[in-house]
Formats: structure tokens, sequence, C-alpha cells
């Protein structure tokens, strides 16, 4: 049971309280325990000043105990905080080892609260040693391995036409980037201004997809391109013959492309048997990032198709296509590093390819 405590204020410390109490700038809960002393002053019963604060009777008794033990000094809040904690190297090793070999019960990865929580150190003991170690559980980062056999000897022969291709022959990466969409918003579409980025609406309508084939010449940086409604191998073969026709007569061809199906078929093996001058290389398995094309094509998605407005597959073919006529104004090549090409490239696999 709370006893009633008695308070009787000096001048100075009812001018003090009386200033805390109606500051228009100090803390709140400041002033509200300055009110509780000077209603204990003024002989207000603990039922008037729970109305008149809205408060509890420990409050009442908390506070009224501590400024009679302490006067004004006892009106300060106190915050008890906890133990300080010493990062020993047994406690980063355990931080380190939950963080690399285990995992929460409830979710994929840890953050430095749960791990706190688990190991009951405080998160940012966890943060700084993540940062030490250089420890990021909230990234995530994609991979492609190839388990392609004869990946070192394929890889050598890409790397080779880069950098010693053979005289007088032309050397084209080619690929195709296929189902492209011709989106068109059905919001329109807010222009960037002064402080706020371009806004496009979440819905949209589609028209339709085409492909684009594309050949990046490696000396010269230009690229020749065509769009295709259909992904076939007959339209690869179209494509190696426009590439054909775009080169002097006789002109030796080396085009690079991937292990996809449609570059294998009869009709492609058709096409290289009617054309002697012409010779796929393939990359490894899993490697398409060894084709110089790739580079190309992700700057065509930034450029022109991951934010571009399409009113049909028409307007699509249209802007693939003024975009490549503007690209070839200015060409830029792929400037290839391999560190060591005596231990992996020959003379006899760059002039052979093989």
């Amino acid at each position: 049971m709370f006893m009633s405590n008695t308070i009787t204020l000096s001048k100075m410390e009812e001018a003090e309280l009386t200033q805390r109490a109606t500051s228009q700038s100090g803390r709140a809960d400041e002033a509200r325990r300055a009110r509780l002393i000077l209603l204990l002053d003024g002989g207000h019963t603990w039922a008037a000043i729970r109305d008149k604060l809205d408060c509890t009777d420990s409050f009442i008794d908390r506070w009224s105990k501590r400024f009679l033990a302490e006067r004004l000094a006892g009106l300060f809040s106190r915050h008890a905080g906890q133990l300080p904690t010493t990062l020993t190297p047994a406690v980063e090793a355990r931080i380190l080892e939950w963080s690399v070999k285990r995992k929460p019960v409830d979710s994929t990865h840890w953050s430095t609260r749960k791990l706190g929580a688990q190991l009951g150190i405080s998160h940012m003991m966890v943060a700084r040693v993540w940062r030490k170690h250089a420890l990021r559980p909230h990234r995530l980062e994609g991979y492609m391995a190839s388990n392609d056999p004869e990946f070192e000897s394929k890889a050598a022969e890409i790397i080779g036409l880069y950098l010693h291709p053979p005289q007088h022959a032309a050397v084209f990466c080619v690929d195709e980037k296929t189902a492209i969409q011709a989106l068109d918003r059905k919001d329109p579409v807010l222009p960037l201004s002064p402080g706020r980025a371009e806004r496009h609406g979440f819905e949209y309508y589609r028209h339709g997809t085409l492909s684009l084939y594309a050949a990046f010449n490696t000396k010269t940086g230009e690229v020749l391109g065509k769009t295709a409604a259909r992904h076939t191998s007959a339209e690869f073969v179209a494509f190696l013959a426009d590439i054909v026709a775009n080169q002097p007569r006789g002109k030796e061809i080396r085009v690079i492309a991937d292990n996809l199906s449609a570059h294998k078929s009869v009709l492609v093996k058709d096409f290289l048997a009617a054309h002697p001058k012409v010779h796929l290389h393939f990359t490894p398995t899993y490697s398409s990032w060894l084709n110089q094309i790739e580079l190309w094509f992700s700057k065509i998605e930034r450029d022109v198709i991951a934010r571009g407005v399409f009113t049909s597959v028409p307007d699509l073919r249209r802007k693939l296509m003024r975009y490549i006529r503007h690209y070839n104004k200015a060409p830029k090549t792929v400037k290839w590093k391999y560190f060591d090409p005596s231990k992996r490239i020959t003379s006899q696999s760059v002039v052979t390819g093989h």
C-alpha cells in the first residue's frame, strides 16, 4: 500500500519546479514530474493528482520518494542500461561460427538483431564483427559454373580469336535476344523533374513479342541486327546469310555463338558446307558470358528495352533498328585482358581456332 509523502518546498525549489512545469521548450516528462511535486506541495490528494496528471499511484509514490531523498536531483530520469560487454576472441569466433555455418530456424539468413538475440549479446557487437570480416548475410549473388569437360580448350579458342584473330578474317559474336515484349503503358509516363524520378504506371498492355538477332564485329565494334517473329534454326541460318552478304566475297568469317540447339541443326550444317569460309566457334556450356555480344545486349536492354514504351510490335522493331543505326555511327570495341595467354593459348590454337 502506498503511503502519503508530505512535501514542503523552499522558494528556490518552487521557482525551479514552476519554471520546468511551464516551459514550452523543455521535456514533457520533466514538466510532468515538476507538476506532480508542485501539486503535492499544494496539498492535493493522490486521487486529485491522478485525475490531473493521468498517472498511477506508483508514479506518484516513486517520484515523491525520490524528491524527498535527493530533492531536485532526484527528478532526473534514470536508465539502468545494460552491463558492458567485451568483444573477446572467443565471442568473435562464436559470432563467426553462427554467421557462416548455421541458419535461423524461421528465416533464410541472419540479421544483426536475430543473431544478437540468439547469442545473448548486443546486435551492434554482431554488426562490428560482420563489418570487420566483410560478412553481408543480407546480400545474395548468383553464379553459373560450367560443367563442360573441354572448358579450357573452348575458352582458349574464343579468347584467342579476340586477342589474335586470324589475318584477313572477320570475327563476329552472334546471338539472339528472344521474346522481347512490346509493352505499352496503360497510364501516361510522368517525366523526370527536379527531385523526382521518371515514373511509370505498373499496368501495361502486351502487344506481342519478337526476337533480335545481332552480330558484333570484334574489330570495329559495329553491330549487324535483324528482327524476326520466330526463333528457329531457319532464322539463324538466314541471319548467317546476311552476315556473309555484308562481307566481301570470299572473306573468311569466324562466328562465335553459344551451344543452343538451333545453332547446331542440320540446316546450319548444310549452310556451313555450302559456305566453307564460314566457321562456327561455340562457347563452353553455361559460358555465354565469353560472347561479347552479351555485353552489347545488356546495353540495348538498358538504353531501349527496359524503360521503353512500344505501341505495337512494328513500333518495337523500328526502335530497336533505329538504336542499332545510331550506335553504328560511333561503335566501340570491347577491350579484353588475358593475364597470361602463354599458359592457355598457343600460336597454333590462334591460327587454326582449335
